[in-house]
C-alpha cells in the first residue's frame, strides 16, 4: 500500500502534477535548437541524427498505454514516481554522451517518461472533488502543448548561450524536483483494478506502433515506395491485426478493445488523431517562416531563439483558456468545446491568409490556434472519463494520448512531403516555397473542420458503466474524491 501524504491539498495536487506534465513535454523540444549541430556533436551524419528525435517518439508511443495500465494495477502515485526514473537517467545519459547510440539511448528513456502525462490526468479523478475536476483536468491534458511552446525558447537561449550539455542537466535537475513534490504532495491512489500486465499485448502494440511510425516518419527520408518502408508498414498491419485478435480474448487485456469501441470513446479518439495532426502543422511550418532569410520574399530573417520567443505566448494563451474551457464543458458539455477547439483551430489557420507576412501576423496565428488546442485537447479526457469504468481510466486516457501522438507524426509526414516537392532555388538551395507554406496551413484547416464535424457525431448522453474488475479500495482520507466527469 502506498503512504498518503496527510498535508496534501487539491491546490498542490494540480500544480505539482501540471509542472510534471509541463517538464514531461518539454522533452519534446529539448533538442530542437540542436538539431542543425548534432551532426557535429555527435560525429554522425545528418540522417543518423534524426534518430535523437525518433527515438523519443518511438519509446513514448510504446510507453504510453503500457504506464497507464500498471497506473491502473499498481497505483498512480507509485507509477508517477516511476515515470521521473527514465526522465532523470536518460537526461544525464544525453549529458554525458559524445556519440550517436548514447544519446538515442538517453532520447529514448526520456520518452518512457512522457507516459506522466497522461498518467496525471487520470490521477486527478482519484484525488480531486467534482468542483475541482473539471478545470484541472484540462490544464493537465494541455501540458503537452505548454510544455511545448515554453521550451523552445528557453532551450534555444541555453543552446545559443551556454554549453549545449546544460540543456540536459538541468531536465536532469527539473524532473529531480518534479520526482520529490510527487513523493511530498501527491497522495497514494490504491490499485482500482486487479490482475496482471498483458505482455503479449505489450509486444504486439510494440511491434504495431514502431512500424507505423518509423515508417511514416521516415517514409521522405527512405523513399515511400522503397522496401524498408513497404516493408514497416505491411508489419505494422499485420502486427494491429494481430495484436486485436489477442485482445479480444485476453482475460485482462492491455487495452480493453470493447470500451475502446463504445462510440464515446472511439469517436473521440478518432477526433484525437485529427486534432493532433491540426495541432502540429503549424508547429512544423511557422518557426520555418519566421527563421527563413528575408531574402525569400516572405521569410523573416529571425534567429532560433528570437522565433521561439514569437512562438511562445501560444503556450501561455493554453495555460489561460485551460479554465475557461472547462467552463465551457460544464455547461454545454465536453462535446460542445471539443467542436470549438476545432473551429477556433481552423480560425487560425484561415487567419494566416492575410497575416503571414509579418512576426506580429504569425504571433496572432499561433494563439489563436493555441487556444484551439487547449480547449480541444482539454475536453477529451473528460470525453473517454465519461465512459470508462474507474478501473480503466489510466490505460484508457494513455490510449487517448497515443492517438495524439499518431495523429502528429502523421502530420509531420503530411507537411514535410507538401514543403519538400513545393520548393524555389534561392542563393543555389532549394526551399520550401511560399506557395508550400500556405498549403501546408490550408491542409491543416481542413482537419481542424474535420475535427469540428467529429466532434458532432460523439453521442451526448454517454453510457455510465460499472466498474470493470474493480477491488474494493479505500480512497485516501485526507483528499475529496471525483467519481465523475463531465
Amino acid at each position: 500500500m502506498e503512504d498518503p501524504t496527510s498535508t496534501a491539498r487539491p491546490g498542490g495536487i494540480v500544480g505539482v502534477l501540471a509542472v510534471a506534465g509541463i517538464v514531461a513535454a518539454l522533452m519534446q523540444t529539448l533538442v530542437v535548437p540542436l538539431i542543425g549541430e548534432l551532426p557535429q556533436l555527435l560525429d554522425t551524419t545528418a540522417s543518423n541524427a534524426s534518430w535523437v528525435i525518433t527515438a523519443t517518439l518511438l519509446a513514448g508511443a510504446v510507453a504510453m498505454p503500457v504506464i497507464g495500465r500498471l497506473g491502473d494495477l499498481y497505483g498512480k502515485r507509485r507509477m508517477l514516481l516511476a515515470c521521473t526514473v527514465p526522465l532523470i537517467a536518460g537526461s544525464v545519459v544525453c549529458a554525458l554522451a559524445g556519440s550517436l547510440v548514447p544519446m538515442v539511448v538517453g532520447r529514448g528513456l526520456q520518452g518512457v517518461g512522457m507516459g506522466m502525462i497522461p498518467l496525471g490526468v487520470s490521477a486527478l479523478r482519484d484525488l480531486l472533488p467534482p468542483e475541482r475536476l473539471g478545470s484541472s483536468i484540462a490544464l493537465m491534458s494541455s501540458s503537452m502543448g505548454i510544455g511545448g511552446a515554453l521550451g523552445l525558447p528557453v532551450a534555444a537561449a541555453v543552446a545559443e548561450n551556454a554549453d549545449w550539455r546544460l540543456l540536459f542537466w538541468g531536465s536532469a535537475g527539473l524532473s529531480v524536483l518534479v520526482a520529490v513534490l510527487i513523493w511530498r504532495l501527491v497522495p497514494g491512489i490504491p490499485p482500482r483494478t486487479r490482475g496482471r500486465l498483458d505482455y503479449v499485448g505489450v509486444i504486439g502494440l510494440g511491434i504495431g506502433l514502431v512500424g507505423l511510425l518509423l515508417g511514416v516518419s521516415k517514409g521522405a527520408d527512405w523513399g515511400w515506395t522503397s522496401g524498408g518502408i513497404l516493408g514497416l508498414l505491411a508489419t505494422s498491419a499485420v502486427a494491429f491485426v494481430a495484436w486485436g485478435w489477442w485482445e479480444l480474448r485476453a482475460g485482462d487485456p492491455l487495452v480493453d478493445l470493447r470500451v475502446t469501441a463504445r462510440p464515446q470513446v472511439l469517436l473521440t479518439n478518432i477526433a484525437s488523431v485529427v486534432v493532433g495532426f491540426a495541432m502540429y502543422a503549424q508547429a512544423l511550418i511557422v518557426p520555418q517562416l519566421l527563421q527563413l532569410p528575408a531574402a525569400t520574399g516572405y521569410g523573416l530573417g529571425q534567429s532560433m531563439l528570437a522565433a521561439g520567443l514569437w512562438m511562445a505566448p501560444s503556450g501561455l494563451m493554453m495555460m489561460l483558456i485551460s479554465p475557461l474551457g472547462a467552463r465551457l464543458s460544464a455547461a454545454r458539455g465536453p462535446k460542445v468545446t471539443l467542436f470549438a477547439g476545432g473551429l477556433v483551430i481552423a480560425l487560425g489557420y484561415g487567419s494566416s491568409a492575410v497575416l503571414l507576412g509579418s512576426t506580429w501576423g504569425l504571433l496572432v496565428v499561433t494563439c489563436i490556434c493555441g487556444v484551439g488546442v487547449a480547449l480541444a485537447y482539454g475536453s477529451m479526457p473528460a470525453l473517454i472519463m465519461g465512459a470508462v469504468p474507474l478501473s480503466e481510466t489510466a490505460s484508457a486516457n494513455s490510449f487517448n494520448t497515443l492517438m495524439r501522438s499518431i495523429g502528429t507524426s502523421v502530420s509531420a509526414a503530411v507537411v514535410g512531403a507538401v514543403l519538400s516537392q513545393m520548393t524555389m532555388q534561392v542563393g543555389g538551395y532549394s526551399l520550401p516555397s511560399e506557395a508550400g507554406f500556405r498549403t501546408g496551413l490550408m491542409i491543416g484547416c481542413g482537419a481542424s473542420l474535420l475535427a469540428a464535424l467529429l466532434a458532432l457525431t460523439i453521442p451526448t448522453r454517454p453510457s455510465r458503466p460499472a466498474p470493470k474488475h474493480a477491488a474494493p479500495v479505500k480512497r485516501p482520507a485526507t483528499v475529496p474524491v471525483g467519481s465523475s466527469v463531465g
